[in-house]
């Protein structure tokens, strides 16, 4: 396929996403502030904790006489973990910054670096389907809440975004185009990605093994290009273990061995993350659970973090709340989609792709879900960085479905709304005066499914007695 030129609805949609993000992060600034809580973070305008205390540490590193290497240093390990975007923003103050702390100049840059991945995205679909498929990706993610809220703050999720998506562009092109220098975008993602965050390197790095699998599938025994490729990225992965693998691992790290080691090991913390990160109810849901649930139903409630039912009833002021149901309503529509895409591509011929990166999706979600627990934004924010090959499956399913309709596509939307519906009245009775007689999560649960099972009984009945003569 002969490289494109870049459609001007697409130029026009990334400046304006630049823009939006900009906008939003101005928003932050004047409006936290004024109608916030009052902390810290609120008062100086960022709306994550993680963002105010790393930009004023870079802030003061850039004031100082310090060396901006100092980034990297055990001393900033409380306000970056890893040290790349303390680095980046104390050398943004340093060098452009002058004499007064300007928290939007950051924001401009993750701004502009975020909207960047809807041209990767847009590249990647349109190489492996066509343009329709292209198209709805690229609007998707402009408006993506989650993937705005972290463009529009002081985050590495803004970079690792459009890293994660150039990355996927890379290897897509390095398979049509059989130019081994289009490698460099993907070595190129994997390197940068390093020392924002490792752990996110590493996620990046199997997905992209994942897909190059289905993009190469069956020429890997015999194409020792391929074989080099796998030692390449593993060796980079590798790498990124070696020099940050102490800071994932709590200063415990050996070597990637032990760091493997000592993951594992964090499964049996899940009683501990359980009373102290997540809320009151679900301690309480635990004392109903076997010790060897608490993994899985942890792992339930992070995937399905922000929940829509909890942001339209917990009690909140009123920006908050209208964040909370923003970022949740964005989160409730798009995970159907990630559950029904792999059942639809099962029937589809070219499945291998999707499949693969559905694969890929669902292994980053996991993980978040994993890593964070139960936790309202980190969880979010660790997957968003892949947000382009969620939204990419998608729009995939969408254009699907549209092109090829089937009913099995509504009855998993209507379901998964029906199974949502019934935890509404759970949350009044949690937060308002109104009585439930169901106080029991998991037969709140098991009423939604049954539900949904019903309607799809129903509806599957329906269809088939109006085909019958």
């Amino acid at each position: 396929m002969k490289p494109s030129p870049l459609p001007t609805w697409l130029i026009r949609l990334t400046i304006f996403s630049v823009l939006l993000r900009l906008g939003l992060g101005l928003f932050w600034q004047y409006a936290l502030p004024t109608w916030g809580y009052g902390g810290n973070s609120e008062v100086a305008g960022y709306i994550m904790a993680d963002a105010y205390e790393r930009d004023t540490a870079a802030w003061e590193l850039a004031q100082s006489d310090e060396a901006l290497g100092d980034a990297f240093s055990e001393r900033y390990d409380a306000v970056d973990q890893y040290g790349g975007l303390l680095f980046l923003s104390a050398g943004i103050y340093r060098y452009f910054g002058g004499n007064i702390h300007r928290p939007l100049m950051v924001v401009a840059l993750t701004a502009l670096v975020s909207s960047l991945s809807l041209i990767f995205v847009w590249a990647f679909a349109r190489r492996l389907w066509d343009e329709c498929v292209a198209k709805w990706a690229a609007w998707m993610l402009a408006f993506y809440p989650e993937a705005m809220l972290l463009g529009s703050s002081q985050m590495r999720e803004a970079f690792n975004i459009t890293l994660a998506a150039a990355a996927l562009y890379g290897l897509v092109l390095l398979r049509q185009e059989n130019d081994w220098r289009s490698s460099g975008w993907v070595i190129g993602a994997l390197l940068l990605s390093i020392p924002l965050s490792p752990a996110f390197t590493m996620l990046l790095t199997l997905s992209l093994l994942l897909i190059a699998a289905a993009l190469w599938r069956g020429q890997w025994l015999r194409n020792w290009r391929l074989w080099a490729a796998v030692g390449g990225l593993l060796i980079l992965g590798f790498a990124g273990l070696w020099f940050f693998g102490a800071r994932l691992a709590d200063g415990s790290f050996e070597n990637p061995l032990t760091f493997m080691q000592y993951w594992i090991e964090r499964t049996s913390l899940w009683q501990k993350i359980a009373s102290t990160q997540v809320s009151g109810w679900m301690t309480k849901l635990f004392e109903n659970v076997p010790y060897e649930l608490y993994t899985w139903v942890i792992l339930v409630y992070g995937v399905v973090q922000p929940f829509l039912p909890a942001a339209l009833i917990a009690g909140s002021n009123p920006l908050w709340r209208a964040i909370a149901i923003w970022r949740a309503l964005g989160w409730t529509l798009l995970l159907p989609l990630l559950i029904f895409a792999p059942l639809r591509a099962l029937r589809r011929p070219r499945r291998w792709v999707i499949l693969a990166m559905s694969l890929a999706t669902w292994m980053v979600i996991l993980s978040a879900s994993f890593r964070s627990g139960g936790d309202q934004w980190d969880n979010p924010r660790y997957r968003v960085a892949f947000a382009g090959m969620q939204i990419i499956v998608a729009a995939w399913l969408l254009v699907e479905q549209r092109q090829r309709p089937g009913p099995w596509f509504r009855r998993v939307l209507i379901g998964a709304a029906v199974v949502i519906a019934w935890f509404l009245p759970w949350y009044l009775r949690r937060y308002t005066p109104i009585e439930w007689a169901v106080i029991d999560v998991f037969k709140t649960l098991g009423l939604g499914i049954a539900s949904a099972i019903l309607y799809w009984i129903w509806d599957w009945a329906r269809l088939h007695r109006s085909v019958v003569p």
